[in-house]
């Protein structure tokens, strides 16, 4: 603004005391939400300082009562007829400086904002299976909170992006696949940014909800492992009972001896890693049946009960690890077949869903006949979670919902045993 159309000292007289200040400060709003600096203006309970400072400005008795309204159009008048300012603008900008435009500013921001997700939008528009966790996301602020500005925000977008079209993997560490999409092998190290973001994409992936975690380092590991990432090739482990082995192969006499005993085994991903992949492995199941379960109980009973007589048998010890399914690979690959039994309850079926993905099976008393025995027979408790379809049989969701109870696997050990007590027996005789 030219400095010949604003008269700082006659400016300030008419508007800089302290008792005209309300009126500035409505001006100064007016002018960061973009508004017009015309209409009225209000000050409520308005004290006789601030009503003889409004006569003053304005040359007249201003009227009684408990508010005091100025016209700002009588205002601009009065500067530009006096010749102090070229309006209310100029005088204001004199005595305010730039006050910035919110409403543009929120709009630029915004803009900002919308191009730094950019490469979220697009993956989202190619895996519309992630649409709830860019809605979470949306609603959280969580990019917002764990982003320093913008550019960080830019950044992290991208690299998130990176990360999940790498997802689901046959198998790949965390501190590679961290290296590979960032160049930084500890991107996705617990705590860090990168790893929340991409931590609540993959339990959406894996059919849960982006906030689902009771933030325990087994919960991180568990949602990694579902989309075939490992923390490291000896945490990732499975654990087996009556895989008859061989003596071609490490992993193949450790199963044997664990079978001779009678004993389940655990092993490693490092371990597995190093089975040759051709025909299996030496793991000696061919083209048996395999029992597979959800938790580590049913294979301690069964050893506990049948020993060295057990028929093969993998636990997913809840959300399969990594190393589970590199093992049900390399059996899958020597011609076997798979039967599954899990909790009956929504995580259960979820975990049955994401095995079935993968692997072909059939269930073992897993299906809606099996939990109306099972609740005639035992006692549940409260079945709690979000619904979900069970891809095997789709009369077990509406079945589980009407009638509330959740029966664990625990409870029905008996008759899995005795399956296997049948099987081991047509064994021998076959």
């Amino acid at each position: 603004m030219d400095e010949h159309t604003v008269d700082e000292q006659r400016v300030r007289r008419l508007l800089g005391g302290d008792d005209i200040a309300w009126l500035l400060d409505r001006v100064r709003r007016r002018l960061e939400f973009g508004r017009p600096l015309t209409g009225t203006v209000t000050l409520v309970d308005a004290n006789p300082d601030q009503r003889r400072a409004v006569g003053r400005l304005l040359g007249r008795r201003v009227r009684t009562g408990r508010s005091l309204t100025v016209s700002l159009d009588e205002v601009d008048a009065l500067l530009r007829a006096s010749g102090a300012a070229d309006g209310l603008a100029a005088a204001a900008e004199m005595l305010l400086g730039a006050v910035p435009n919110r409403v543009t500013e929120a709009a630029a921001r915004h803009a900002a904002w919308s191009a730094a997700m950019r490469p979220v939008a697009d993956l989202v528009a190619r895996r519309p299976e992630l649409e709830p966790w860019r809605t979470w996301l949306d609603t959280t602020g969580l990019m917002h909170r764990l982003a320093t500005d913008v550019e960080d925000a830019a950044a992290l977008a991208d690299q998130i992006v990176r990360v999940l079209d790498g997802l689901p993997s046959p198998g790949i560490a965390l501190g590679r696949l961290a290296a590979t999409a960032t160049g930084d092998a500890h991107a996705l190290d617990d705590g860090r940014p990168l790893a929340t973001l991409c931590l609540s994409a993959i339990r959406v992936l894996t059919g849960g909800t982006a906030a689902t975690g009771d933030g325990l380092s087994t919960d991180r590991r568990a949602a990694w492992a579902a989309v075939g990432v490992h923390r490291d090739e000896l945490s990732s482990t499975v654990l087996c009972l009556g895989l008859p082995g061989g003596t071609a192969t490490m992993v193949g006499r450790m199963a044997a001896l664990a079978t001779e005993a009678g004993e389940p085994c655990a092993l490693t991903l490092r371990h597995l890693n190093h089975e040759p992949v051709a025909d299996g492995g030496d793991l000696g199941v061919g083209g048996r049946l395999v029992h597979l379960c959800e938790n580590p109980i049913v294979i301690a009973s069964a050893a506990d009960e049948l020993g060295c007589r057990c028929p093969p048998m993998v636990c997913l010890n809840g959300q399969p690890s990594v190393a589970v399914v590199r093992l049900l690979d390399l059996l899958a690959g020597s011609g076997a077949t798979f039967v599954y039994h899990g909790d009956f309850d929504w995580g259960g079926i979820r975990i049955a869903n994401a095995l079935r993905a993968r692997f072909d099976w059939t269930p073992w008393r897993y299906d809606t006949s099996a939990y109306q025995a099972a609740l005639a027979s035992t006692s549940g408790g409260v079945l709690i979670g979000r619904p979900v379809d069970a891809t095997w049989d789709l009369d077990l969701r509406p079945t589980l919902a009407r009638h509330g109870v959740h029966i664990q696997e625990e409870l029905t050990l008996a008759d899995l045993v005795e399956d296997l007590r049948s099987e081991a027996a047509g064994q021998q005789k076959g």
